[in-house]
């Protein structure tokens, strides 16, 4: 069961890595339909002189444990904090994504655990959404910043620029398909595809099955949504430059590490405004792992745990 459930979570994961979500939204005003990229951001003129995304995401995990063979790291618990701000001013080519986010994984085992405590990434975000055609939208962006566990071992190994290449086509305004490819050099395979489509198929009801987030969305009102799915995530780091011999293991000294993580929920978007939206969701983590790939050690999930996730989304 635990080698069907990772062949199932690492094919997952590999479509996903960073991959590219979609929404559409119909501008009132031309009754055009268009489609994004990645959520919340369209190809639409904003009604604010000043447009940008702020996102602020906490995710709590109850006691998990994971294995290597006769190893083990028991009961510890995780948290995870997102943010991002990121500025999305309009020009002649489309619109350009100028901003900076962070994430930062803690677990709740000692420092000196045969896995790392903490997994940190602060990056600027460069990217541009434009368009060959009404139908068809493109995203590049690249990401360039720390990748590593320790702020202060921030040099040329854990700098790291993932890029991501992804694309809508539109079929119809309940219908589009998406596309694309992420590169990554901390990753065990650098290139990886990614997509999934979008179908609305009756007025209350969504099937967004789109990596790393596919999902099934009802909509009872406009200002609420609910839905149910996954979150698909994996993000490669760099450990500190002593990181093994303090374990008793040399290989692993600033060794590259991938994060990868299967959450199973459901939750709700509830909009304050057309612009400010909260989040709630709740679920289980039936699979996650801690693979140094080029080492060939690899810590996995043994037994789930449950999940808690709060939102703030604002985008103007």
């Amino acid at each position: 069961m635990q080698k069907t459930l990772r062949l199932v979570a690492l094919c997952l994961v590999l479509a996903a890595s960073k991959a590219f979500a979609v929404e559409v939204i119909t501008n009132s005003t031309d009754n055009k339909s268009v489609a994004l990229v990645n959520k919340d951001v369209a190809l639409v003129e904003s009604e604010s002189a000043f447009s940008f995304e702020f996102n602020a995401e906490q995710t709590f995990a109850g006691n998990g444990d994971v294995q290597r063979g006769s190893l083990s790291v028991r009961n510890f618990n995780e948290s995870d904090t997102r943010v991002h701000f990121i500025l999305t001013p309009r020009v002649k080519i489309g619109i350009l994504r100028l901003g900076v986010q962070s994430e930062r994984y803690s677990f709740g085992y000692s420092h000196n655990a045969a896995i790392p405590d903490e997994l940190h990434s602060t990056n600027l975000v460069l990217g541009l959404d434009t368009e060959f055609s009404d139908s068809f939208l493109i995203r590049l962006e690249a990401d360039p910043g720390f990748y590593g566990t320790d702020f202060d071992d921030f040099r040329q190994g854990t700098f790291n620029v993932p890029v991501i290449i992804g694309g809508t086509y539109i079929f119809n305004s309940g219908f589009q398909v998406v596309f694309g490819i992420g590169f990554d050099a901390l990753r065990k395979y650098p290139a990886l595809p990614g997509g999934g489509i979008r179908w609305k198929f009756a007025p209350q009801w969504t099937l967004n099955a789109v990596v790393p987030t596919p999902r099934l969305e009802y909509t009872p009102s406009e200002s609420l949504l609910l839905y149910a799915g996954a979150d698909i995530r994996a993000t490669s780091y760099r450990v500190e430059k002593n990181f093994g011999s303090l374990r008793g293991n040399p290989a692993l000294n600033h060794a590259a590490i991938t994060y990868e993580e299967v959450r199973l929920g459901a939750g709700l978007e509830w909009k304050l405004t057309s612009a400010i939206k909260l989040v709630a969701e709740g679920g289980f983590i039936p699979f996650r792992s801690f693979d140094f790939h080029r080492t060939n050690v690899r810590y996995h999930q043994d037994g789930g745990a449950p999940y808690g996730m709060f939102a703030l989304h604002a985008a103007f």
